[in-house]
């Protein structure tokens, strides 16, 4: 049942990436899974891989709808939804519970609760462990991008002619990056997701510290 309960997820997942943006696709979810079951390989607590697994996939098929302006809560309309899809594959109430759980406190708004088991504490990890490293950067530059196609802001500019020569990372866009990538990496609830996060943070700060360089050596007044 645990291994059927990952695949039944993760083909019920699949048409509800269709319409998604690179930031939250169905690869995200595959990263996100991945990374899941890497960390419960060090955690000691007994993990319901079925669980983890069933969420991994689930855990963001709101997002193509919250992005459209369908509905504003894309956290709590997964976690409502994965129950309703799951159920009809008779698991039972218990697993059930377990996975909207996960799902619900995967988020990062006031309203989301707290994951008070091992299998949330592992997707809140993993989830947030794809917005830190290499891949992080790329998921950071994608959701700048498609937020100012939204907003019609340019929030996901590169360039900004008005560097502050004591500090060249403050008035640009590549700091909200860093921004929201530390925040993901100072509220990580395991050992080996913090572990991990710490190699794909030295990354990131090398790749900021090149960033600043070649900007420096570009903008000329």
């Amino acid at each position: 049942m645990t291994t059927d309960l990952g695949l039944i997820a993760r083909r019920k997942s699949a048409t509800y990436y269709n319409e998604a943006l690179p930031s939250h696709d169905e690869f995200h979810a595959n990263r996100v899974y991945g990374l899941a079951q890497y960390l419960a390989d060090d955690i000691d607590e007994r993990i319901d891989r079925g669980i983890l697994s069933a969420a991994a996939w689930l855990h963001d098929i709101g997002r193509p709808y919250e992005t459209a302006g369908e509905i504003s809560d894309h956290v709590q309309w997964a976690a409502d939804e994965a129950r309703d899809l799951l159920a009809n594959e008779s698991v039972s109430n218990e697993k059930l519970d377990a996975i909207q759980h996960c799902i619900e406190a995967h988020g990062i708004r006031s309203s989301s609760p707290e994951p008070d088991t091992p299998e949330a504490k592992l997707l809140y990890d993993a989830d947030k462990l794809d917005a830190i490293g290499a891949v992080g950067i790329l998921r950071m530059a994608c959701i700048l991008g498609e937020r100012s196609a939204q907003s019609g802001e340019n929030i996901g500019v590169i360039d900004n002619p008005e560097i502050d020569e004591r500090n060249p990372a403050a008035g640009l866009d590549i700091a909200s990056m860093r921004a929201r990538a530390e925040r993901r990496l100072d509220s990580l609830y395991t050992e080996p997701g913090r572990h991990l996060a710490s190699a794909r943070w030295e990354f990131f700060e090398s790749f900021i510290s090149q960033f600043n360089t070649e900007l420096r050596t570009t903008i000329r007044d």
